[in-house]
């Protein structure tokens, strides 16, 4: 049932507002940590509340937790990584979360407030539109920011971070993601044969016992740094105490006490001051926002006469239901294990109940040890996949507003998946978890807490079964619940379970189960990265089906490696080259070619992404890594920003003489339609990846059952070897100057089974210390301003196609490259790079012997030549090449026909001496 709260009590009582209660929020123009780095206001962090509490009158409810209230996940996410900047900032004493940095991040609480305040006030329907426009710009900036701090994350040893449950395990989680660092929280949880590593107590708390119970032996550091992570900071005596308990057990070399508001006293903060003396080492505390809140006498009897005389009641039952029963009753005793006894089951209501499989995930109570990159605790993308998909009608109308509720302290995950879920959705999704925590529930704008349910709970915890809530869950079109991993579903079911519940407030619930485990799906399912863990793209554009490979010690000289793929039989995809980092006059000449291509590139992405879409209006984009990625995000871009439709983006992995990777091809075949896979690159050389992709997967259908299509929708096709392309002829993409650096940071991909075991995914690694000289979103930047302005020559370009015949394969650049091998005698036409780009990726990679080139002066070239010049790698004109440039790799034993001459010699060309004897 759906209550709503009248002005005025039963006993006449008139609800004031926040304000008129006499309870003062006043800033201080620091953040808390003796620094002079700006603060956030408290106004943006958080609401006013009452407690249905006697230890406690109020509360302050967080607008950027997550918890209580539901959020954009991308803001919850950001609040957590500028909470983790802050901490950085004290440890290595950077400048992350500068003034300009919180400035950003005011603009996005301001703007979330107002949309907050467009929904609390029932804006009319035709405004319907502008809060979804609003929403849309409120995530896109956070991500941004999001992906602007994560270009700054340090790499710091030796840290560990625990969060506080219930309320702050996804921000210690997000906290701990930002640093790199280890994770534990702690828990009420009490699972079978479970031993406390470490115990305390939160006074002023709802459910006051608190547990750690860490997997590993050694969880805690020796003379490291430990970070204490909660969202509210009140007087800090829970964290003193922590921190008192835990250095008697391992004394630490440094403290970090971090929340997102701090509300600590002149004596609060002396005795968190007292404690470092007392323990000889520094304890610092930092926030995002910093003051104090003032209280008026008499408030806790005020606040208890408001609620009883004023506050809403709790949506529970559904109407059709039995007398629900009170969870603490004696038919209703835990089990003999301590689990709570389900209730019996009613006779649901068709399709009020979805079920989502999911593959089972750890729970961050166990520990998380430290990394550069945070993989994922489970499959977040391929259920966010799913969901979308579930959520989909057969029309293709989306739900409007979606809530992703998590349980309790199971909240980073629920969070994650939110987020991913609305990346892949025009929805307007949220989320929150249910809680402990008894709130007063009033349908006034001026509250933060407009409606509630009870239910009962599920988990087996240190204080027995009771009561637990949600908040402001109604007025949602769908509620996908994500509840701890393990939870039988039969816990959630019943009168008054969680999920009959929700159906009484939602037309409906969907329940993502980990128990239900695809069938066949491996044991460590692939669990896809996105950004700002991995790359340095936001997380909106690409997906990366690929492992992080951050501690494999995988690059090696470039000689070795020449000499080991073609003397002793290794896959170049076995070791990774090391990173090229280009001149500053090599960036020029990068930059200049930008400048001079980007409305060539513009419109070449145009004309394929149109292409693509003419047969594929849904299409799934999956680019080849690395030198596909760039133009995936651009046709992602171009289908969204010009045709109003809105691509999935993957990135995955091909190998010349592996295939594409099968573990990226069964997670596409399981979350998507086979049929709607489009795979992308940015160039063909002779159209050796294009073959290889076609024999991949033929032999990927003969296996598996599953075909997808083996058309390449590139830029550029010299080779004419694809249907889909923008141009047929060779010119400079300007993405094919460089390597890592203008494609997310992220390496070239490895196969190696020492490191991608068979049924993982294959792998990368990031380059980050690389940001600086990161041009990877300026490039799609600057290609993208240019759509508007090409797409009438797109448009009539498309007009005048005239149709298969006009683009079909005819293999013109394998003709080439076998003309080039007999000239040269080369043997192994794999040492023959045709093409700007792969000329390109010969001198940035490998082991050159010539480049070939039809005019030196070609300003598209000008980087080839440079970089030829910097190597000492002869170049030769041939004006009689089909292509501008051709690379030579050095041929090593046998690979050269004892009869093959140079033809430059033969011929009297001049090779072009540069930098070293021609």
């Amino acid at each position: 049932m759906t209550t709503t709260t009248p002005t005025a009590g039963p006993s006449g009582s008139v609800l004031p507002t926040p304000d008129e209660l006499g309870v003062v929020l006043t800033d201080e123009p620091t953040a808390g940590d003796g620094s002079t780095s700006p603060g956030v206001p408290l106004a943006s962090l958080v609401r006013l509340a009452l407690r249905r509490n006697p230890r406690r009158a109020h509360l302050l409810v967080s607008t950027v937790l997550a918890k209580h209230v539901p959020t954009v996940p991308a803001v919850a996410l950001l609040a957590g990584e500028a909470l983790g900047a802050r901490v950085a900032d004290v440890l290595d004493g950077g400048a992350r979360l500068e003034a300009g940095a919180v400035a950003r991040l005011r603009a996005v609480l301001d703007l979330q407030a107002v949309i907050d305040v467009q929904q609390a006030t029932d804006a009319p329907t035709d405004a319907a539109t502008d809060t979804g426009n609003a929403s849309d710009a409120l995530h896109r900036a956070a991500t941004t920011l999001r992906t602007d701090l994560a270009a700054v994350r340090p790499t710091l040893p030796d840290v560990l971070v625990l969060g506080f449950a219930e309320t702050a395990t996804a921000l210690g989680a997000t906290v701990a993601e930002a640093l790199g660092a280890g994770y534990l929280h702690s828990t009420r949880h009490d699972p079978p044969g479970a031993t406390p590593a470490a115990g305390f107590d939160e006074a002023h708390s709802h459910a006051t016992a608190h547990r750690l119970l860490p997997a590993e032996d050694d969880w805690l550091p020796a003379d490291g740094t430990v970070v204490l992570v909660d969202d509210e900071l009140s007087t800090g005596a829970t964290a003193r105490a922590t921190i008192r308990a835990l250095h008697a057990v391992a004394p630490q070399r440094q403290w970090v006490v971090a929340a997102l508001v701090d509300l600590r006293s002149d004596e609060d903060v002396a005795a968190t001051e007292a404690l470092a003396t007392e323990l000889g080492a520094p304890v610092a505390v930092v926030a995002l926002g910093r003051g104090r809140v003032a209280l008026p006498d008499g408030l806790t009897d005020t606040a208890a006469e408001l609620v009883a005389a004023v506050a809403a009641p709790l949506t529970t039952a559904p109407a059709d239901a039995a007398a629900p029963v009170d969870a603490m009753a004696p038919d209703r005793e835990p089990t003999s294990d301590g689990r709570p006894v389900p209730a019996p089951p009613r006779a649901s209501r068709p399709g009020a109940v979805t079920v989502v499989a999911a593959p089972p995930t750890a729970v961050d109570r166990t520990g998380t040890p430290a990394a550069r990159v945070r993989t994922p605790r489970t499959d977040v993308e391929g259920i966010a996949a799913d969901l979308a998909r579930v959520l989909t009608d057969a029309s293709g109308r989306v739900p409007d507003r979606v809530l992703v509720l998590g349980t309790e302290e199971h909240m980073a995950t629920p969070l994650a998946i939110a987020d991913a879920l609305r990346r892949r959705s025009t929805a307007d999704v949220r989320s929150s978890t249910s809680t402990r925590s008894p709130v007063a529930v009033f349908d006034d704008p001026a509250w933060p807490i407009r409606s509630g349910i009870r239910h009962r709970s599920h988990d087996v915890t240190v204080d027995g079964p009771g009561e637990r809530y949600a908040y402001n869950v109604h007025g949602f079109d769908a509620i996908v619940v994500v509840p701890e991993p393990g939870t039988e579903r039969a816990t959630l079911e019943g009168h008054d379970g969680l999920l009959d519940v929700l159906a009484a407030v939602t037309p409906r619930v969907v329940l993502v189960d980990s128990a239900l485990e695809p069938a066949g799906a491996p044991e460590s399912a692939p669990r896809p990265l996105t950004g700002p863990s991995f790359g340095s793209y936001e997380p909106d554009e690409v997906t990366w089906l690929l492992q992080d490979l951050a501690d494999a010690a995988l690059e090696a000289d470039t000689a070795d490696r020449e000499r080991a793929i073609q003397l002793e039989g290794a896959n170049y995809a076995e070791s990774l080259p090391v990173e090229y980092v280009p001149s500053e006059s090599y960036e020029e000449l990068y930059r200049d070619a930008l400048g001079r291509s980007a409305d060539r590139i513009a419109e070449a992405v145009g004309i394929v992404t149109d292409l693509v879409l003419r047969d594929r209006p849904n299409a799934v984009l999956v680019s080849l890594a690395r030198a596909g990625t760039p133009v995936g995000i651009l046709m992602r871009r171009w289908a969204e920003q010009q045709r109003v439709v809105r691509l999935q983006h993957y990135t995955a992995s091909i190998v010349r003489g592996v295939g594409i990777d099968e573990t990226a091809l069964r997670w596409l075949a399981a979350h998507h339609d086979a049929s709607q896979v489009v795979f992308v690159d940015g160039w063909t050389g002779k159209g050796a990846i294009t073959r290889e992709l076609t024999d991949a997967l033929d032999r990927f259908a003969a296996s598996d059952g599953v075909r997808f299509g083996d058309e390449v929708a590139v830029l550029a096709d010299p080779a004419g070897c694809t249907p889909l392309h923008g141009t047929r002829d060779d010119y400079l993409v300007p993405s094919a100057c460089l390597n890592s650096t203008v494609s997310g940071l992220v390496s070239r991909t490895v196969f190696n089974r020492a490191w991608t075991p068979e049924g993982t995914l294959h792998g990368a690694k990031q380059y980050r210390e690389l940001g600086p000289r990161d041009h990877s979103r300026s490039f799609v930047a600057t290609i993208a301003e240019r759509f508007a302005a090409v797409r009438p020559r797109v448009d009539a370009a498309l007009a005048a196609d005239a149709g298969p015949e006009s683009r079909a394969v005819d293999w013109r650049g394998m003709r080439t490259v076998e003309a080039i091998g007999a000239a040269y005698g080369i043997t192994d036409l794999h040492l023959v790079k045709p093409g700007v780009g792969e000329t390109t990726r010969v001198l940035l990679r490998r082991v050159p012997w010539q480049v070939l080139v039809r005019d030196a002066e070609d300003v598209d070239i000008a980087h080839v030549v440079a970089l030829a010049r910097e190597r000492g790698v002869p170049v030769v004109t041939r004006p009689d090449l089909s292509y501008s440039c051709v690379g030579l790799i050095h041929p090593l034993g046998s690979r050269v026909s004892d009869t093959g001459t140079d033809p430059a010699a033969d011929t009297g060309d001049t090779a072009a001496t540069t930098g070293a004897d021609a």
